[in-house]
């Protein structure tokens, strides 16, 4: 039985793929540009007008490398038959809602979705190989 375990943020994958007692790490990038817009500017008289910054162009920008980025990670996980994601913030439960949205058939095999801070490579695995070790007992 091939199972997967994601650690995911926005700016890489750590996917642990464990068969038997087999045990893989794999890094998956993302090309997501982290946009650092600088403020608008003041014009020199007192009350004078301001140039606005525009967040949507941003916005949708990083949206469109997001779902390109759940599309590869996807394609990496396609023949699991069990699982687990984790990460920081957001993004974990993103990519749990675009599996729901477009991979139906990977979100029904998600067993957990859970935060989780940055970890090493080997906190990872064992956080992983721990989770899955805990279900088969059950």
């Amino acid at each position: 039985m091939k199972k997967i375990g994601i650690w995911l943020d926005k700016e890489k994958a750590h996917l642990v793929t464990i068969r038997d007692e087999d045990v893989r790490f794999n890094t998956i990038y993302s090309e997501i540009e982290f946009f650092h817009p600088k403020g608008g500017a003041r014009s020199r008289t007192k009350w004078g007008p301001q140039d606005v910054v525009q967040d949507s162009k941003y916005l949708e920008r990083e949206k469109h490398q997001l779902k390109l980025y759940f599309k590869e990670l996807a394609k990496a996980i396609e023949d699991a038959e069990a699982i687990a994601i984790y990460g920081p913030a957001d993004t974990n439960s993103k990519f749990y809602k675009e599996l729901d949205e477009n991979y139906k058939s990977l979100a029904l095999k998600v067993k957990t979705v859970e935060k989780a801070d940055s970890m090493t490579e080997n906190q990872v695995k064992a956080m992983v190989r721990e989770f899955f070790n805990k279900k088969s007992r059950a």
